[in-house]
């Protein structure tokens, strides 16, 4: 059964399902998965969730009836929290702050998954419930430390898991199990009710069977949470679909610092996933990885393994004996670095950031293996601390230096294991890099995580550009649905395709017209007018009827002239929108003025 989001509500829509009767089916699947889930939840348990759909519309709750697993160290109310430590249990009377969203956004939660024990390890065999095997080969290992939300996605029990991601648990597990991962920018999604491993470098993560699916959850998950002292806004230009260059430069580490420890397998299907990227219009550029590789060595080797002392401190002076050996080893060793350490250690990092920085900027996005090897669970049995290390080379640099990184299923090796890469830009690049992993996903195609179900590309990623003579029309947007604002959607979904950036005619002036959702009026002048930013998008015609009539007024759809003279089909404004709203026509245009509100709000 195909439990991709858009699936879903197409079989909802149609009649053919309900969420109940969804529910019901995946619950039944989801017991031959013991290893996966801490706890399972019943029947009665779920019941209150579907019994709120009632009081919901599909229409105005994306989630509406979506099936959805939470790492087992992420609070959902009445149902134990153990971080893989029954010894460390407690039942919050309160979901986390970031399940309540989804929730409330319609998502129906199936239980609590196995982990890495404190979330500590990129292997998902360090718990006392059991190793979790992988999806596609039990003798694999499945990844960790979110483990078991990786392996019910993949496995086709529930659409989208929660996961965290301290230094990869976000995005070694969905390579190895095809998923898309997004391991946001930090403090976008809130890690209030999160049990901590290291706090100021927590990310709550997202496992989706399709990266679509991994920003529509993303947009729900990203809501500003006022208790969390690590939380930050989003910004506009991170909000809604972000288009991705069709001509872009893409970063790779120089050669001799690729490590794939003695596997060819991975070594070519790297090979070959630049090769796509080619193919998708990217240019290749090799730099010197240096910077971040030496940031990756801090998060171990440095002081902030003293976080994880913090976090688990009770447990370790008051019960050392409900650890696990090897989780026990690696956190106990945070008492002993000194604060002399730790700001030596923050002086260092801030030195190698610049240096980063200064690497991302030369290019659109920088890519990496996911990791250099997929190891056996005998593998690790045999040296679990070295090669959980060997897991982290490419994952550990990353919320140090404060960058948003998508994993992505690139490809099978020739013993049928799923390889990935991850792409990382600088923090608030989230959209933009899922709209890449939308070519990318759509290019190679590969199945549904482990359930063999072909991935289909919905028409919004692949409407051609095509003319408006060809069935298209092209239409001038000014402000909320201008790329990366909030209502940009209402043009992706119906398949609109980005044409360009450019300048109206100086005949105009702008203003904000309060609302749920401001927006701008643009009203033709005789004199006295300015340009402004607007974009063109090219509209399927048979789209532009349902779009025309879900604009309220003052708003409407006219002929907006360009600077070149010609005028096209766009948003222009009844006139007594001068009256309703404030005079914006300062600013160059709708961003511009958004921009300048956030400066005046930070």
């Amino acid at each position: 059964m195909d439990l991709s989001i858009r699936a879903i509500q197409q079989r909802y829509a149609s009649g053919s399902q309900t969420p109940t009767s969804l529910i019901t089916e995946l619950l039944s699947k989801a017991k031959a998965y013991p290893e996966a889930w801490i706890h399972l939840l019943s029947m009665d348990e779920i019941e209150p969730y579907l019994t709120a759909l009632g009081t919901k519309s599909m229409k105005d709750c994306p989630l509406w009836g979506v099936p959805f697993a939470i790492k087992d160290n992420i609070d959902l109310a009445n149902i134990p929290t153990t971080a893989a430590c029954p010894e460390f249990s407690y039942t919050p009377t309160q979901s986390a702050f970031v399940v309540e969203q989804l929730i409330a956004a319609g998502a129906i939660p199936l239980g609590k998954t196995n982990l890495d024990q404190f979330a500590t390890g990129l292997v998902g065999t360090r718990s006392p419930y059991g190793a979790v095997p992988n999806s596609f080969n039990p003798e694999y290992i499945s990844g960790g430390s979110s483990s078991g939300s990786a392996v019910v996605t993949a496995s086709g029990i529930v659409s989208f898991a929660l996961g965290t991601d301290t230094a990869g648990s976000g995005r070694v597990p969905a390579a190895f199990n095809n998923l898309v991962g997004l391991k946001p920018s930090k403090g976008l999604i809130s890690t209030t009710g999160v049990v901590p491993a290291c706090r100021s470098l927590d990310c709550v993560s997202l496992f989706a069977l399709t990266s679509q699916d991994a920003q529509t959850v993303f947009e729900v998950a990203a809501t500003f949470d006022e208790n969390d002292g690590f939380a930050r806004n989003n910004v506009p230009t991170n909000m809604g679909q972000v288009p991705f260059p069709a001509d872009f430069t893409f970063a790779v580490p120089d050669a001799k610092q690729l490590a794939f420890f003695e596997c060819s397998a991975y070594q070519q299907a790297f090979d070959q996933a630049v090769v796509q990227l080619e193919a998708l219009g990217g240019t290749k550029i090799t730099l010197d990885f240096s910077p971040f590789l030496e940031a990756a060595k801090l998060l171990y080797e440095g002081p902030w393994v003293a976080e994880r002392y913090l976090a688990t401190q009770s447990i370790l002076e008051n019960n050392p004996q409900a650890m696990m050996d090897v989780t026990h080893t690696i956190i106990s060793a945070g008492n002993q670095a000194k604060a002399t350490d730790a700001f030596s250690a923050l002086y260092k990092l801030h030195d190698l950031k610049q240096q980063a920085d200064k690497l991302v900027a030369q290019v659109d996005v920088l890519v990496t293996p996911t990791a250099g090897r997929h190891f056996t669970l005998a593998e690790i049995a045999e040296n679990p601390i070295l090669h959980n290390s060997q897991l982290g080379y490419y994952t550990n640099f990353m919320n140090l230096l404060d960058y948003a990184a998508l994993a992505l299923p690139m490809s099978f090796t020739h013993q049928g294991m799923p390889f990935g890469i991850t792409l990382f830009a600088q923090a608030m690049t989230d959209q933009k890099l899922l709209s890449l992993g939308h070519k990318m996903r759509a290019h190679n195609a590969l199945p549904l995580g482990a359930t063999g179900l072909p991935y289909t590309p919905p028409n919004i990623h692949s409407a051609p550009q095509t003319k408006p003579s060809t069935g298209y029309i092209d239409l001038v947007v000014a402000g909320a649905h201008l790329s990366g604002m909030p209502l940009n959607y209402q043009l992706t979904e119906r398949g609109s395709v980005f044409k360009s950036s450019i300048q109206t005619a100086p005949n105009y002036k702008m203003f904000a017209v309060p609302g749920k959702i401001e927006r701008p009026a643009l009203l033709r002048i005789p004199s006295g007018g300015k340009s402004f930013e607007v974009e063109v998008w090219s509209m399927p015609i048979a789209e532009l009827g349902s779009f025309v009539a879900a604009i309220g007024a003052p708003l409407g759809i006219g002929k907006v002239e360009l600077e070149t003279g010609e005028q096209l089909t766009g948003f222009i404004a009844e006139g007594y929108a001068a009256e309703e709203g404030q005079d914006i026509s300062t600013f160059s245009g709708w961003r511009a003025y958004t921009q300048s509100k956030l400066a005046d709000t930070a």
